[in-house]
């Protein structure tokens, strides 16, 4: 599939963000006059029209039947909503022990997926079997859809911008360069982002809409690290290292962790640390935390205990991002705070006992918008975010014999 070039010409970029900002209002309120998408947004009725026919053209849009106005008088309306049949993105998603791939629309539906183990691969067939499953599940699907990129995201350090695995606890993965990879054996558009930071992109297109303002994503699991936004803009930093409290110390921890150093809260809270204390307790006979979270669901009082222990410690870490940041809401990605009952409450007693700001954490704290689908989604909305930023310079081009 060709690629996209960017349109440098004189007022694309002016072009390209109403075009966005439309594209936008049309995903959260459509389908949608013209008119109202103007009188929502503030920008003129003809620069909308002239978006509106740009991202028609390109296959994002549809219009659909005309509608009388409300009175039966006046001009009928013809609104616009999203094409979510013409294409789909591909999402991969690196965990410690598997890789998730998914098809997702341009709603960040996940269409079709699968969680398949990479254990003692390296990177380069990692990824040649990740491309070889999205295109099994892409013809199970069907050919109506175009894919029209590749999104990648994992926990650890991920350069954006350059397309390569600065740090992640797997062996072999830090320097690698993926997007290059990627891009190589698909044809496609590749981009790459933290987990953290994809989610919450997620969040301000498809999921909380109080994280347009300001949002903090705590992402718990094997790997546990952070992100943060303002205006729906994700904060980077040199070389996309921001977000990075895995080695941030924790109060009475002992734990020892990769760095050298005890009490990080990553080797603290994470997947396997908590996996291998429900293994010495005999709560669970294999190092699968599924089994810990199915042992939860059942209500086993260890397995609660467990949870309930580290829900108070992401409670806690929680409150301190809330005081470093102060964003309108944050978000806690954590299986077992979105499974095991009663654990996100245990999150907000945690903050609101450790915060200094936080004065309403059943306000403040929520969990993830995306259970069970957290990370297909953050893989698909590392490409969806682009595509709704700058729609017209972004991965697809105007349909033949649309005029």
């Amino acid at each position: 599939m060709a690629r996209t070039q960017p349109d440098t010409r004189r007022g694309a970029g002016r072009s390209g963000a109403s075009a966005g900002t439309v594209l936008r209002t049309v995903l959260d309120r459509g389908p949608i006059a013209r008119s109202t998408i103007a009188r929502v947004t503030g920008l003129s009725p003809a620069t909308v029209t002239t978006a509106s026919a740009q991202l028609v053209e390109r296959g994002l849009l549809r219009e659909l039947p005309e509608i009388a106005g409300p009175t039966g008088l006046g001009r009928p309306h013809v609104p616009v909503d999203l094409d979510d049949t013409r294409y789909v993105v591909y999402g991969i998603h690196l965990a410690i022990t598997h890789v998730t791939t998914a098809l997702l629309d341009l709603r960040g539906r996940v269409l079709a997926r699968s969680r398949d183990p990479h254990f003692g691969l390296g990177p380069a067939e990692i990824l040649r079997n990740a491309v070889t499953t999205l295109e099994a599940l892409a013809a199970g699907h069907g050919d109506v859809s175009v894919p029209i990129g590749v999104g990648f995201a994992a926990g650890g350090w991920i350069d954006s911008e350059s397309g390569v695995v600065r740090e992640h606890p797997i062996p072999g993965w830090n320097g690698y360069p993926v997007r290059a990879d990627l891009e190589h054996r698909t044809g496609l558009d590749v981009r790459m982002d933290s987990h953290a930071r994809a989610l919450i992109d997620a969040e301000v297109l498809f999921g909380e809409p109080r994280a347009r303002d300001s949002v903090v994503q705590l992402f718990v699991g094997n790997v546990v690290d952070a992100a943060f936004a303002t205006g729906g803009v994700v904060h980077h930093g040199p070389r996309a290292a921001a977000g990075a409290v895995a080695h941030v110390p924790v109060e009475n921890s002992v734990e020892e962790c990769t760095c050298g150093r005890t009490g990080c809260v990553q080797a603290t809270l994470s997947d396997r640390v908590l996996v291998r204390r429900a293994m010495q307790l005999g709560i669970i006979e294999r190092p699968v935390f599924g089994d810990l979270l199915d042992a939860g669901r059942r209500r086993q009082p260890a397995a609660l205990a467990l949870f309930e222990e580290r829900a108070h410690g992401v409670g806690v870490v929680a409150a301190r991002l809330l005081d470093l940041f102060n964003p309108e809401v944050l978000i806690v990605c954590d299986q077992g705070v979105s499974r095991i009952p009663g654990t996100l409450d245990t999150v907000r007693r945690a903050v609101g006992e450790s915060s200094a700001t936080c004065d309403d954490p059943s306000l403040s704290v929520l969990s993830t918008s995306f259970p069970g689908r957290a990370l297909p989604v953050s893989a698909g909305s590392v490409i969806l975010a682009e595509l709704y930023r700058a729609p017209l310079t972004s991965f697809v081009r105007p349909l033949a014999g649309i005029s």
